[in-house]
């Protein structure tokens, strides 16, 4: 049966009821020797969700995403993909990936890449639609060593779509592509999302995920600290920003209010980071010669910092080294659509 045809397939792709979620983690860890990079994860993803999986440089996300593509066992717990162990599901073609580097050959054209690649499967959709698609039908006569490195990520979503997967995992997509192609990039993928395919993305682009997901999984150290919504995970992280233009500003005295937490000078303009900017704004409008006063809630990006711990200069809370979301460097790799090398 052309998989393109299957019922099973659809089922899963509509979210029909009845039908196993796109991925299910349960009591998932992750050991590398002494270093536990995943500590117990629970996460259980619906079909036609779109996912921004989210966390700083040594959190598990890599790691995470291995086990999902089954390139990589759990120590202990369970990995599902609709309903199949996740070497099962990539072989069934329900499942590819975008990685951010590389499976492709410099001196092969663009519809040359995608050609080949179709070989690979049964039943996959036409190279030129694929292209077209993704936005890179203009280029397919171009040798993929003369692509820019935007070009090279959108011929990678290209031939992840060739099997037409029930489940797209993303890994920093969008790295290399200006503005515009950034943003003509997310448009495609939310007409697969409407038309049921499940997404799950990494990006260091905080923007996107603000802007795309409909569900953020924040990870940190190993273990899930949010979950929900962009608003609901910002709402997690209490605080305000106020801002201002003010000459000459007292740095000591506006960190002397109640409830600051930190205080940005920047030539006339003033940031106060806080908890009570009802107390910062009437100290800026009484004492100070303080104008245009803004006041706004936190951003995902400051929400993902004061979750997340990121950017902290010292690491003594956190299990294992900075940087330990890397498998070891003889683990299998997962390029575009499902290829393993």
């Amino acid at each position: 049966m052309n998989p393109t045809n299957d019922p099973a397939r659809t089922g899963r792709r509509a979210g029909m009821p009845g039908s196993p979620p796109a991925i299910d983690l349960v009591g998932v860890h992750k050991r590398f020797g002494a270093v536990e990079a995943v500590r117990g994860i629970d996460v259980r993803v619906e079909p036609g969700e779109v996912v921004a999986f989210l966390g700083p440089n040594g959190a598990g996300k890599t790691t995470t995403i291995d086990m999902v593509l089954g390139l990589s066992q759990p120590s202990s717990g369970t990995v599902t993909v609709f309903g199949n162990a996740p070497r099962d599901a990539v072989r069934r073609g329900l499942v590819s990936a975008v990685m951010q580097s590389g499976g492709l050959l410099k001196d092969f054209t663009v519809a040359e890449t995608v050609a080949y690649t179709s070989y690979l499967f049964t039943g996959t959709r036409p190279p030129a639609e694929v292209m077209e698609r993704a936005g890179i039908a203009g280029i397919a006569d171009r040798l993929v060593g003369k692509c820019s490195g935007g070009e090279q990520q959108r011929l990678r979503f290209a031939m992840a779509l060739l099997p037409d997967p029930a489940l797209l995992l993303l890994d920093e997509p969008t790295q290399g592509m200006d503005v515009e192609g950034r943003r003509s990039f997310w448009a495609a993928i939310r007409r697969d999302a409407d038309a049921g395919r499940t997404i799950m993305f990494a990006t260091h682009y905080l923007e996107e995920a603000d802007a795309y997901a409909d569900r953020v999984v924040l990870i940190s150290a190993g273990q899930i600290v949010a979950d929900g919504t962009a608003a609901e995970v910002k709402a997690l992280a209490s605080g305000r920003t106020v801002r201002a233009t003010l000459a000459d500003a007292d740095g000591a005295a506006l960190r002397g209010i109640a409830g600051v937490d930190r205080v940005e000078i920047r030539g006339t303009s003033v940031v106060v980071h806080c908890t009570d900017s009802d107390a910062v704004a009437r100290h800026l409008l009484t004492k100070t010669a303080a104008r245009d006063l803004e006041i706004t809630a936190l951003g995902l990006e400051e929400a993902f910092v004061a979750l997340t711990g990121a950017g902290r200069t010292d690491h003594t809370n956190r299990a294992g080294p900075p940087r330990v979301d890397q498998p070891p460097v003889d683990q299998p790799h997962v390029d575009q659509g499902g290829m393993r090398r």
